[in-house]
């Protein structure tokens, strides 16, 4: 896939060749603070985690050095400087690189970093985050990745790396489009993130209020964890499963008809709150809340004083995390007339939706980044 206009083949270039590398610090994020300092420094827990594949330090946010551990020796960031994380638990992150455009403070590269800069003068700023965040890259990546639980790289590796240089022209390009789509992304999180403090404001002012009775969730639902299926059995299609992590894969079966609210009650995400889409099996690692047979509670205005419930309370285990039975039954629901708790589901739910709404269409600008990193590069 190219644009109209380029037809010239790209140069296939060895990234050792393209590339110096420079020395990186280890300071740990003990060393570090976000108040105040001389120099930024890039800790590879931020590339793979919190920072963008072109970080602008126009808006970017990363932590100083403590000024008593500023290193003797270090090379400072210059625009179009890229810096891999070169250790993963995950092979599809080992070799991860951002890009840096727009510098204007002092900025260092340190813990498991590579700090990479084009020495050839053929590349263009904005567009080395993306070749390196191409599949052509990562696919190479995979094959040379080192280790059994931890899988590292190193800038020796980058002699076994050949990627595809456009025209500078072409990669202008190639960068505008991308980056579009990377700043489409960061304003559909800020919208995200706005609907979902709303929605969050609304559900503790709410269910914080006094309500003129109570009942225990043991009273009012029946609450039980459905067979398990094991994650052999999971299938590409048919109906929705969903486990510890919310929506786990397909099954060829169902063994609920309806839609029910399930709480994940064992694992790291233990509380979650979900409703299940109709016909879909639930596993054994969620606890159903089934209300189809009581008359005196809405469903929708349950499931929405469960996602404002702090579970913590009731979560017992230390290396495995779970919720029993018992505690969830005694928990106490807030009871109102059926028409106030309609009211007061519709208006969350309005909100709610719009939330799934805005997450689907950030879902479609990520998948489209994706597939364009998949056939623009070679």
């Amino acid at each position: 896939m190219r644009f109209p206009g380029f037809s010239v083949e790209w140069e296939r270039v060895k990234v050792s060749d393209l590339l110096d590398f420079f020395s990186t610090n280890s300071l740990s994020w003990d060393m570090l603070n976000y108040e105040n300092g001389k120099i930024l420094n890039l800790h590879y827990g931020l590339i793979h985690k919190d920072l963008p594949t072109i970080v602008n330090m126009k808006d970017a946010n990363l932590p100083f050095i403590n000024n008593d551990k500023i290193p003797k020796n270090y090379t400072i960031c210059e625009n179009g400087d890229v810096a891999f994380a070169d250790a993963s638990e995950d092979t599809n992150d080992v070799g991860k690189a951002i890009e840096f455009i727009n510098i204007d403070r002092d900025i260092v590269c340190g813990l498991h970093t590579i700090h990479g800069r084009d020495k050839t003068d053929i590349t263009v700023d904005g567009f080395k985050g993306y070749l390196f965040s191409s599949k052509a890259y990562h696919n190479q990546i995979r094959r040379i990745a080192q280790g059994t639980k931890i899988y590292s790289i190193s800038s020796k590796n980058m002699d076994e790396i050949y990627l595809g240089i456009p025209s500078k022209r072409e990669q202008e390009k190639i960068f505008a489009l991308l980056y579009a789509i990377d700043r489409r992304i960061a304003t559909q999180n800020k919208i995200i993130e706005k609907l979902q403090s709303l929605i969050k404001g609304l559900r503790t002012f709410i269910f914080s209020g006094l309500f003129e009775s109570y009942a225990k969730l043991g009273e009012i639902a029946k609450l039980y964890q459905p067979q398990t299926i094991s994650t052999s059995e999971l299938q590409s299609e048919g109906y929705i499963v969903y486990g510890a992590n919310g929506i786990i894969g397909h099954y060829h079966s169902y063994n609920h008809a309806r839609p029910q609210i399930c709480i994940t009650c064992r694992g790291n995400t233990c509380g979650q709150v979900s409703l299940t889409s109709p016909f879909s099996w639930i596993t054994g690692n969620a606890m159903v809340v089934n209300i189809e047979n009581k008359v005196e509670i809405n469903q929708i205005y349950l499931f929405h004083f469960l996602k404002n419930y702090n579970f913590n309370s009731i979560i017992t285990g230390s290396g495995q995390p779970q919720i029993v039975r018992t505690p969830l039954e005694r928990i106490k629901v807030p009871i109102t007339n059926l028409t106030e708790q309609k009211r007061i589901a519709n208006t969350l739910d309005t909100n709610n939706k719009n939330l799934i709404i805005e997450c689907n269409l950030k879902e479609l600008y990520v998948r489209q980044k994706q597939f364009l990193l998949q056939k623009l590069f070679i």
